[in-house]
């Protein structure tokens, strides 16, 4: 057996997310997921949220509630990683959460995608191995609220692009000729989470919508580091703002 085949929907499994989470009245419907904590301090700086839960994931993670055009939200910054992401937003649906807004920064598989560009993936390629416990076996993930978020960039006027990406676990093992395969199958974006997100708003019934902003770039001869970790304050601020307002539109 492999983790290809570890997909088990016939058998309960031993540790429940409500063991760890258990459901909170009143708590906010919609996430919102940063993975900077960047975000989190441009959150506290210009929105003045409340402080309502805190995650454990070998670091405390505090959970923030907004009130964002009538609706409440809930605001926390993620870990790094598919395994992370997914375990995180786990505890979030038990504790009520139904829809997540994910957005983090991503390599990019394609050159004329400039830095800090809005990338909406439609399809995750599943080089991580948490998808595998929530999904059956293939290769990609649809990202199935694609075209909604797409929709609601335009009515914000956004310019932005879509595309598969490429969902690794591996952030130092992104070789050459493995990138060249992704990138001639479609894929023009690489990250850490989107794949493992995605199949477990699937299995348990959510919505999870994600977008990237570009930051690196492998399509050169060597690495282009770009904006990767150089980001203006004003940058975050734009990009936490993007997330908010299409929490308040889903």
């Amino acid at each position: 057996m492999t983790i290809i085949d570890a997909f088990d929907n016939n058998t309960e499994a031993v540790i429940n997310p409500a063991h760890i989470a258990p459901p909170v009245d009143g708590f906010p419907t919609i996430a919102v997921v940063a993975f900077s904590e960047r975000m989190i301090a441009a959150l506290r700086e210009h929105y003045e949220p409340v402080l309502i839960n805190k995650m454990i994931a070998g670091v405390t993670v505090p959970v923030y509630k907004i009130n964002r055009k009538g609706r409440d939200m809930a605001v926390y910054c993620s870990t790094i990683g598919g395994p992370a992401a997914a375990g995180l937003m786990e505890e979030m649906i038990s504790k009520g959460c139904k829809r997540f807004v994910f957005f983090g920064s991503c390599g990019v598989l394609n050159r004329e995608l400039a830095a800090k560009s809005l990338i909406v993936p439609t399809a995750a390629y599943r080089d991580e191995g948490t998808s595998y416990h929530y999904a059956p076996p293939g290769e990609y993930i649809d990202v199935v609220t694609a075209p909604k978020l797409a929709a609601i960039l335009s009515e914000l006027n956004l310019p932005y692009a879509c595309g598969k990406t490429w969902t690794t676990d591996a952030i130092y093992r992104e070789t050459r000729g493995n990138m060249e395969k992704r990138k001639n199958d479609g894929c023009v974006t690489v990250e850490m989470e989107c794949a493992s997100v995605m199949s477990v708003a699937r299995f348990r019934n959510v919505e999870a919508y994600q977008y990237f902003y570009a930051a690196d770039c492998l399509d050169e001869a060597e690495w282009d580091i770009r904006t990767l970790g150089s980001l203006t304050r004003d940058a975050y601020e734009k990009f936490l703002r993007v997330a908010l307002e299409i929490a308040a539109r889903i």
